[in-house]
């Protein structure tokens, strides 16, 4: 690798946009809550643990509450590696672009590929959380189906999450400074909630810590014994601790974001680990009835929330969850606008001029935040008869952004074994790095990642449903979008993949050398 002399520190350089031959186009207006806050709401406390404590409940009984610490200790590894890219390229589509510096055009490309697709199917999963909620708030809102609010109906779980996606799109579209307004002001209402619902639960605990370790007769008939329970199980953890890297991707719209997003990345899974583990540890101690089925069923963790908080408290905590979900939304929507913002200005996603255009006056792209709209909610209406649409979607996402992850935190192991990561301008400059510890770390975080990807893949019955198209779906699905994707690159992408004139820096060189500054990897 040629070594070339760094370039001089400038405002952009410090911003990480004169490393990638970007010019500023987005309103860098976001400041360290806001920042804090984005990766929050992604991963989103009550959105998470509300939505699916019935599946970890259902088949791995309270014991299943050991893979939250065991998804979190794998999920910090990642996020530290993060921490330390963040701290180099604070830089929108954080994920595509990280990959595409430490690895080649193609590697970064997938990335941002199943990164994207995987947002897109996130945001149709989260906002199926609504009707789990909502209609127990009022009778009303169960519009569609099953007048039993204490079942879900995907018919109603549809429409209530297209009217949100609606609403998130708007917001998106008039700019970020009024998504991060809003996502602070209910980040900061779901912390409060979040933290009051833990705290009154402690003080209604029934039992001891016993039922932790006891399989509590779970597991049997299941291949593996309670192991296989608990390795389905953990998916009900594993669906919380992810989209950290969100407070990264917004960095071209944050102040000061070689600080700030590290920093931001750190307390969004700490924050989430310490609060959302303890409202399940109490749950679980203070639920009237271990034994009561509907805590297998969706709405399970409401159902003890109504059970413990008589009369207008539990319902109050219940407005809570709904906020939770509706900036959890607006954060996935978010994300997943900035990823296909930093893929269309590389050209690298058809009409990539169109979805790379920033709106003149609101400063945000408009036209992915339609667009992912209008796809999310496609995904649902084709998915209204399926029973199983919500674990499918749910697996099928986390997945594919396990996918994502480890192509970066692959090429960036590859990259420290070379010795050329970290860069030295993070000690200097007094920068986030792991120092010593990168290497264990990033081993950790690969071997993480791997092993989490082939179990929520596995094709199991009680996780996908019945029938090989059910059963295969993590194959099926990630199969059809990759190989599609990977159709579009060969064929045509390939050859047109550039930084497109309209977002060029001035003095951009080419992006093999800009890519590239001493002693870092080689880019595309």
């Amino acid at each position: 690798m040629t070594t070339k002399e760094p370039p001089a520190v400038s405002a952009e350089s410090d911003t990480g946009m004169g490393d990638f031959g970007y010019k500023e186009s987005l309103d860098r207006s976001i400041g360290k809550f806001a920042s804090f806050a984005a990766g929050v709401s992604y991963i989103s406390i009550l959105t998470g643990t509300f939505q699916l404590f019935y599946f970890g409940m259902g088949n791995a009984g309270p014991a299943y509450l050991w893979s939250w610490p065991i998804v979190f200790l794998g999920q910090l590894a990642v996020a530290l590696c993060f921490m330390e890219l963040a701290a180099k390229y604070p830089i929108a589509g954080s994920v595509y672009n990280w990959a595409k510096i430490l690895g080649n055009k193609l590697v970064g490309w997938f990335s941002g590929w199943m990164m994207l697709t995987a947002s897109i199917v996130t945001m149709s999963a989260v906002v199926l959380a609504i009707d789990s909620t909502l209609p127990k708030l009022w009778s009303g809102f169960r519009i569609l189906g099953s007048d039993d609010l204490s079942v879900v109906s995907p018919s109603n779980a549809v429409l209530l999450g297209s009217i949100l996606v609606a609403v998130t799109t708007v917001i998106n579209a008039f700019g970020v400074k009024l998504m991060a307004r809003i996502n602070s002001a209910g980040v900061f209402i779901e912390l409060i909630a979040a933290v009051l619902i833990a705290v009154i639960l402690a003080f209604n605990i029934t039992r001891g810590p016993s039922v932790f370790f006891s399989s509590n007769g779970y597991g049997a008939g299941v291949s593996g014994g309670y192991l296989g329970a608990f390795l389905i199980a953990s998916l009900a953890s594993g669906y919380v601790m992810y989209g950290f890297d969100t407070a990264s991707s917004l960095g071209e719209e944050t102040m000061n974001p070689r600080k700030t997003a590290p920093t931001a990345i750190l307390r969004a899974i700490l924050a989430s680990f310490v609060i959302g583990g303890a409202i399940l540890v109490f749950a679980i101690l203070a639920a009237p009835n271990l034994q009561d089925p509907k805590l297998a069923q969706q709405g399970g963790l409401q159902q003890i929330v109504l059970d413990v908080m008589y009369g207008p408290v539990g319902r109050i905590f219940l407005i809570c969850i709904v906020i939770a979900v509706f900036v959890c939304t607006l954060a996935v929507h978010t994300a997943a606008i900035r990823i296909t913002f930093a893929m269309a200005r590389d050209n690298a996603l058809p009409l990539g001029e169109q979805l790379a255009r920033v709106h003149p006056k609101y400063q945000t792209p408009v036209v992915p935040a339609v667009t992912i709209g209008v796809l999310s909610v496609l995904i649902l209406v084709i998915n209204i008869n399926q029973p199983t649409i919500f674990v499918l979607l749910t697996s099928v996402a986390i997945i594919m952004i396990y996918i994502a992850y480890l192509m970066v935190t692959g090429p960036m192991l590859v990259q420290r074994i070379k010795r050329n990561w970290p860069p030295k301008d993070l000690k200097e400059g007094g920068y986030f790095t792991l120092g010593r510890w990168g290497l264990p770390v990033n081993i950790v975080a690969v071997v993480w990642g791997i092993g989490m990807a082939l179990n929520l893949a596995w094709p199991r019955t009680a996780v996908y449903g019945v029938g090989w198209y059910n059963t295969w779906a993590a194959f099926l699905y990630i199969g059809v979008i990759g190989g599609a994707g990977l159709l579009w690159y060969f064929t045509v992408g390939s050859r047109h993949i550039g930084t497109l004139s309209s977002h060029a820096a001035e003095t951009a060189k080419p992006a093999a050398e800009s890519a590239a500054p001493t002693s870092e990897p080689e880019g595309v």
